[in-house]
Parts: C-alpha cells; sequence; structure tokens
C-alpha cells in the first residue's frame, strides 16, 4: 500500500479525534483565536482612520487572517504537547488561503479602482483557491494534474498540455497583478511630484505599467518552461491585426503619447474641435475627454487631436477675452451708456481688473449705435456664457435706470396720392 500523503493523514487523525473527549478543547481554542482575532482586526479598522494610505488599508483586509494564522500557531505551540491539535493544524491553511485572496483583490483594487467587476472576480478567486486546497487536502490534486496533464495539443513544434496552460494562466494572472501593484504604487508617488509636469507624470505612470506587464508576461512564462519561439505564430497575427483591422486604435495610442510628450493639450486646458468645446478632464491611451460647463463630456479619438486644427483657449495662460455687444438709440448719451456698461462689467467678480473692461463703437446701424464692451477672465472652465449673462443683466438694469433707451427696428407705411372713393347715391 503506497504512503497517504500528509495532507490526508492530518484529514484522518482529525475524524479519530471526534471521539477523543478532548476534542471539544480543540474546538474551543480554535473558536478563541478566531474570535480574538475577528476582535483585533475590528479595532485596527478603527485605529486605520488615523492614517489613511495603500499600507493602512492593506493591512486592514489582512488583520483577520493573519491575526488567526499567528494565534491559531500560538495555540498549537501550547497546546501541541497536551493535546491534539489537528482541528487547528487544518485551520492554519484556510486562514492562509483566505489571506491569499484578500491579498491578491487589494493589488487588483489598487490597479484598477474604478472596475466594477471585482466584486464578481472576488468570489472567483476565492471559489478557485478554497477549491484547490480542498482538492490538496483530499489527497486529489496528483490525480487532477495527471489528468489535465494527459491532455495535450501542439503550438507549432511545442508539446503543451491542458495542466501547463492552467498553470501558465494562474501564473501569468499572479505576477501581472504584482506588476500592477507596484505600477500602482509608482503612480501613487510620482502623481505627488508637483515639480514635474502633470502630462510627463502621466507618459511616466502609463509606461511603467505597459513595461512591467511586459515583463510579468514573459516572466511568467518563463518560469512555466513555455518556450517563447511557440508564440511566434500569434505575434505574427497580431502584427497584421495591428496593421489592418487595429491601425485606428494603434494610430490613436500612438497619438495620446505625442499629446502628453509635446504638452501642446494639457489637463485643465480648455479646448475646442470643431463644434465640441470644453476643458480637458482626461487624456487617456485612445481619446480625450472634453467636459462643458453644462456637463456635456465629449469623447474626442487622439487622433482627431493630432490631424485638426484645435483651439486652446489656455495654452499659454488662462487669460480669455469676452465680448457682448449692445445697440443704443442715436440720442443717447455714449459717453454715459459707455461708462454704464463698464461698471456692469467690472462689479462681477470673475472679470479681471487687468486689463480693465473697455467699450468700443463698433458700427452705426440703421436703428442704433452698436457698442461692444471687451473683458477678460482667468478661469475660462468655469464657463464664458454664464458670466456674459450676468453683465447683460447688469447692463439692461443699469440702462433703465439712467434711461438709455435700447431701440428696435421700426417701420413707417406712408400712402402717397391717396383718392377718396366715390359714395354711392341713395
Amino acid at each position: 500500500m503506497s504512503e497517504k500523503s500528509q495532507a490526508l493523514r492530518l484529514i484522518n487523525d482529525l475524524v479519530a479525534d471526534f471521539r477523543d473527549p478532548d476534542f471539544v478543547w480543540q474546538v474551543v481554542a480554535l473558536v478563541a483565536c478566531i474570535g480574538l482575532a475577528a476582535l483585533i482586526a475590528h479595532w485596527w479598522r478603527g485605529r486605520r482612520t488615523e492614517g489613511e494610505g495603500r499600507l493602512s488599508d492593506a493591512s486592514s483586509r489582512l488583520a483577520f487572517p493573519l491575526t488567526g494564522m499567528v494565534l491559531t500557531g500560538i495555540a498549537i505551540a501550547t497546546l501541541g504537547s497536551l493535546i491534539h491539535v489537528n482541528l487547528l493544524k487544518l485551520a492554519m491553511p484556510l486562514l492562509g488561503s483566505m489571506a491569499l485572496v484578500r491579498s491578491v483583490i487589494f493589488v487588483l483594487r489598487q490597479a484598477f479602482p474604478r472596475a466594477t467587476w471585482l466584486t464578481a472576480w472576488e468570489r472567483i478567486i476565492a471559489a478557485t483557491v478554497w477549491g484547490w486546497l480542498a482538492l490538496y487536502i483530499t489527497d486529489l490534486a496528483p490525480f487532477v494534474i495527471e489528468a489535465m496533464e494527459s491532455v495535450e495539443f501542439h503550438i507549432g513544434k511545442q508539446h503543451i498540455d491542458l495542466w501547463t496552460v492552467l498553470r501558465g494562466i494562474a501564473t501569468i494572472f499572479l505576477t501581472v497583478v504584482f506588476a500592477l501593484w507596484i505600477a500602482g504604487v509608482i503612480e501613487a508617488r510620482l502623481m505627488r511630484v508637483q515639480t514635474i509636469d502633470a502630462n510627463l507624470r502621466i507618459v511616466g505612470v502609463r509606461v511603467a505599467k505597459a513595461g512591467l506587464t511586459v515583463i510579468a508576461i514573459l516572466a511568467s512564462l518563463g518560469l512555466v518552461g513555455i518556450d517563447m519561439t511557440a508564440l511566434s505564430v500569434f505575434t505574427g497575427a497580431l502584427g497584421v491585426g495591428l496593421g489592418f483591422g487595429l491601425q485606428k486604435i494603434a494610430s490613436n495610442y500612438v497619438s495620446g503619447f505625442i499629446i502628453l510628450l509635446d504638452r501642446s493639450i494639457r489637463i485643465g486646458n480648455v479646448v475646442q474641435v470643431g463644434t465640441d468645446a470644453g476643458e480637458v478632464t482626461q487624456i487617456t491611451t485612445r481619446y480625450t475627454v472634453l467636459k462643458n460647463p453644462g456637463g456635456s463630456e465629449f469623447i474626442v479619438p487622439n487622433e482627431t487631436l493630432i490631424s485638426s486644427t484645435v483651439q486652446n483657449q489656455t495654452y499659454s495662460n488662462a487669460q480669455l477675452r469676452l465680448t457682448t455687444s449692445v445697440g443704443v438709440a442715436y440720442d443717447s448719451d455714449l459717453d454715459l451708456a459707455a461708462r454704464l456698461m463698464t461698471e456692469a462689467a467690472a462689479a462681477q467678480e470673475r472679470v479681471l481688473a487687468d486689463p480693465p473692461p473697455k467699450v468700443f463703437l463698433t458700427q452705426f446701424a440703421d436703428s442704433s449705435i452698436n457698442l461692444e464692451l471687451g473683458f477678460w477672465i482667468d478661469d475660462p472652465e468655469k464657463g464664458k456664457g454664464n458670466v456674459i449673462s450676468d453683465i447683460n443683466f447688469a447692463i439692461w438694469r443699469a440702462f433703465k435706470e439712467n434711461g438709455v433707451s435700447i431701440p428696435f427696428p421700426q417701420r413707417e407705411v406712408r400712402i402717397l396720392n391717396e383718392t377718396q372713393a366715390p359714395v354711392a347715391s341713395a
């Protein structure tokens, strides 16, 4: 008869312990360890509010399983010479797998902070780890591995079995997650460096993520034992796909890096592309997001920003000149009207005092004398129409209070050589 594995012997010893009166003390010890670990984890989560950060988030997630493992280990060392501790020994790998699952999910949440699919992935990862642990404990893992190794297929000259593929996927997943966690740490530190331009910081973060991901994939394939020449077919197909079907995506990707490196468009700039205008709130790999003051967001492909004319209203500085026009009657006091208009603009908080608002006479029209008020603001991201509207209302009230009239087109119809219609006799 072949020798049983250590895990299977542990299960058999645990079954035998059920008949031992001392088994109740193992249960009491395990419950005490888990309860004390839960209290310590709860206390640590409450204390975590004093210092927020990635390290404190990780420690709060791992506090319960790690503390439980430490307390269970102490209980095994203390009670091992007095009673059987097979139940406590079985709890150790279960708590360790919980710590592994929470660590992987924490790294994923740091790498993808806005991802909503992580809730489902957390269950999948937990089920996978606990399922494999169950196979290991019941001594069924070697049979499952042997069955998967019997499923073979070929990629070029490379012979690969199903177990190698699954092991490679798991290795790639773990190494990529670890690489993304390192990239997240780099991003957090790099984005705090205010001495470097924001665009260059974004470029550094993206290069770090892409480089670390590629290194992680290549390293994991090497660890699994897959010959890189086996991927020649895939890389060739990928190259053809980029040349034909994915050329637009590749073009937008390269354009995004060009925009970030030449710094022609920065986050916070107010730009206009065709009829779409707004503040640049995000520059991604494929597109740039413009948000106008009304709340609408325009997603502009990066290639469009490279190949077309872009009006960047805050390229060199944030100051922007705005205008509004009004017509006054020919018998109006133009000096008074100009003074009222400049005072209405100067009274607004967002209007700059230097350069000051100024009124220009632009046209002697048919029904009015047209005056143009020009003024400057340095926060166009807050909107232009709202400040113009406020100034127009102020001008209207000032004109009414001071008797300055705003004419409207009028037409007089005169009938010449009108003849009296003959009156019919009775």
